[in-house]
């Protein structure tokens, strides 16, 4: 007993097992998130249509997607005769497994890091870009041909999209000077920056819709013309993966947001007095917002069509994000306010 106390007290030791706890209460944490805010979603856009939403399971349907995992956990899982079985069942591990892992740079408040790397913007970047590669190999091993139109669309919506994401990023490190998510939500902006900032932030929260696969360019999944897109095959924990992968996706994206436009765990601007409050519950009010922001756009605006989607990532978002980017400089540069790192 006393040896296995020794070993427990060695500092690595203690540093392993404290990354791992972290690591559980994040992955808990966004699983949670994630079961509740499919319940969210359908009561926000059950109380804009003017209906009830989830009320059977448990109080107020509460426990409705516990019962909804349930269901998922028990189905039998089909694989088409000529799937890939491999790469079928390996493209849902795929994008749940990166959907999770890119929240190791996200920081929680001061200090609440699991990885605070220097690089922490291109980790999240570089993890992001890779969900392509899911999509992709969904849509191949499935062997059907509405998959396989489905993991087309995404990826081309993907890298579409992501070209622009970059470029707005690029913006925020020009006014930041650092490379690291904590040292980004401590940068002094004032007010002339944070204007400077403002349409890229509203290129972005457009950006990080198509991103997700999110209405309205919902494109990839399109129901009405390829029956699913390249989830059409899966049932079960397979399709269960898929959804939890977006969603989880939808919270990292709206963490992201919070992190680099609306200064993470810090108090709004003008409200230091409430300085008080923890830095966590600001962080996660704010993302709150912005994940709200996903249901509202879901529930108010149609689906668009796959040219003009195509059109407002090439031609509009791409030519503007660049302009914004020499802008950007220019003006620093101009008056001297290029930050030290």
């Amino acid at each position: 007993m006393e040896a296995v106390l020794e070993i427990l007290m060695m500092p690595y030791v203690q540093w392993t097992l404290w990354t791992l706890l972290y690591t559980l209460c994040i992955v808990g944490g966004v699983l949670i998130a994630v079961a509740y805010y499919t319940y969210a979603e359908r009561k926000v856009m059950a109380a804009m249509q003017r209906r009830q939403g989830p009320m059977t399971v448990g109080p107020f349907g509460l426990l409705q997607p516990i019962a909804d995992g349930l269901k998922l956990f028990s189905k039998e899982t089909i694989i088409p005769s000529g799937a890939h079985r491999v790469v079928f069942l390996l493209a849902p591990m795929m994008l749940f497994a990166l959907s999770l892992i890119a929240w190791a740079v996200i920081p929680f408040d001061k200090g609440w890091v699991l990885a605070n790397i220097n690089v922490g913007i291109l980790y999240l970047f570089a993890v992001s870009s890779m969900t392509v590669y899911g999509v992709i190999m969904a849509g191949w091993a499935s062997n059907s041909k509405y998959a396989f139109l489905g993991g087309l669309r995404s990826a081309s919506q993907m890298v579409s999209y992501e070209v622009s994401m970059g470029l707005i990023i690029v913006c925020v490190l020009l006014c930041t000077g650092s490379l690291n998510l904590q040292e980004i939500v401590l940068a002094d902006r004032p007010l002339w920056m944070q204007v400077l900032l403002f349409p890229m932030f509203i290129v972005f929260l457009v950006s990080i819709l198509a991103e997700t696969n999110r209405a309205p360019f919902d494109l990839p999944e399109g129901e009405s013309e390829i029956t699913g897109g390249f989830m059409v095959e899966y049932s079960a924990m397979a399709f269960a993966l898929f959804f939890l992968g977006e969603y989880s996706a939808m919270i990292l994206m709206s963490a992201m947001t919070t992190t680099l436009f609306l200064g993470g765990w810090l108090p709004p601007f003008g409200m230091e007095f409430l300085g008080f409050v923890p830095g966590i519950i600001w962080f996660a009010a704010k993302t709150g917002l912005i994940m709200f922001f996903f249901l509202w756009a879901r529930a108010t605006l149609p689906r668009f069509r796959y040219d003009q989607l195509m059109r407002l990532g090439w031609k509009v978002f791409l030519p503007l994000t660049l302009i914004w980017v020499v802008m950007t400089a220019g003006i620093l540069v101009a008056f001297d306010a290029l930050p030290t790192p």
